[in-house]
C-alpha cells in the first residue's frame, strides 16, 4: 500500500517508507496506568508522507534516513492528522 492510499480506520496495513524526522521522545501514563515512552516520525514515501507513532523499543529501532517497513499497521485521526500505527499487533522491521 502507499502512503497517498491511507484513510482513517484503515486495518492490516503493510507499508514502506523512509523516516524523516522523529520529534522528541515524550513520556505518558497509558490507560492502563504504565509509564511509556512515545514520539512521532514522519514516514515518507514517493506518494506523501503520514505520521507514524512510535512507543518505547520502536522509538530506538529507528533514526532519521531508516526505511522501515510497517505490518499489520493502523489508521487513525489524531488531532485532525491521520496517524500510522504499529500497535500491538502489528510489526516495525527496518529494511536499511
Amino acid at each position: 500500500m502507499r502512503i497517498s492510499e491511507l484513510r482513517v480506520g484503515l486495518r492490516s496495513v503493510n507499508v514502506e517508507g523512509k523516516i524523516t524526522d522523529i520529534s522528541d521522545v515524550r513520556r505518558v501514563t497509558t490507560r492502563r496506568g504504565e509509564e511509556s515512552r512515545v514520539a512521532t516520525a514522519t514516514l515518507v514515501d514517493d506518494t506523501g508522507s503520514v505520521k507514524l507513532t512510535l512507543w518505547n523499543e520502536n522509538i530506538d529501532a529507528v533514526k532519521v534516513g531508516n526505511v522501515v517497513k510497517i505490518e499489520n499497521g493502523y489508521v487513525t485521526s489524531f488531532r485532525g492528522e491521520i496517524q500510522l500505527n504499529v500497535g500491538r499487533f502489528g510489526r516495525l522491521a527496518v529494511l536499511r
